[in-house]
């Protein structure tokens, strides 16, 4: 477990999971800085530092020294629109947060993939997850942490009607494949953020309610 104040970049801090954790990581007495660029302007807080515009743009004003980051972008092709974009957010953007943070000083990177994320997935979306978890583990992070979540449970700003209506069946589904709460995964992340250990660990949604209990 860390025992200096940790310095902490964040993506994704106004998603369902990153608001969860950039909470959790803003209450920690061993988190002394957060740095986590967002689109729109977050609530004042001592230890937060807000960069606010287009992540892709505000990637080389970021300043360190970062330990730990992490990345909880994420979108569906229904909100991108179309493949291409939704490949920018989920592989391109992904890829290129890391590649900064790891320039920042970051020996850990702790990442949302998905459920079935794989490179030979006959689905788009796992396809693309599994091509991102490759391009990660290309950059030789020391540390590298892929959670795969099932289907996130909890209440979202924007309507995803096809989510509502899976929701209840993914918590009645066993092992890995059972919905876990997004509050619950970022408790997880938190966990798995203190846990020293070297190369590629990947933690599967069974693993993650586990550990964000």
């Amino acid at each position: 477990m860390y025992l200096t104040p940790q310095r902490i970049l964040l993506a994704g801090a106004t998603g369902l999971t990153g608001e969860h954790l950039l909470d959790r990581l803003l209450n920690e007495p061993t988190v002394e800085r957060v740095l986590a660029p967002t689109r729109k302007p977050l609530a004042v807080h001592p230890r937060l530092d807000n960069p606010v515009g287009a992540l892709a743009s505000l990637l080389d004003q970021l300043s360190g020294p970062i330990d730990t980051a992490f990345c909880c972008l994420g979108s569906t092709l229904k909100q991108a629109g179309t493949q291409e974009a939704f490949r920018a957010i989920d592989f391109e953007l992904v890829v290129a947060f890391a590649r900064r943070a790891r320039e920042l000083g970051a020996r850990h990177l702790l990442v949302i993939s998905s459920l079935g994320a794989s490179l030979d997935s006959p689905l788009f979306y796992c396809r693309v997850k599994g091509e991102m978890e490759a391009a990660l583990q290309a950059q030789d992070w020391p540390q590298l942490t892929i959670a795969r979540p099932a289907q996130l449970l909890g209440p979202r700003l924007e309507l995803r009607l096809s989510e509502r209506l899976a929701a209840p069946l993914s918590q009645l589904l066993p092992g890995k494949y059972h919905g876990i709460e997004a509050c619950t995964l970022a408790r997880a992340l938190w966990r798995l953020a203190l846990e020293e250990g070297d190369g590629v660990r990947i933690v599967e949604s069974d693993e993650l309610r586990k550990l964000g209990k």
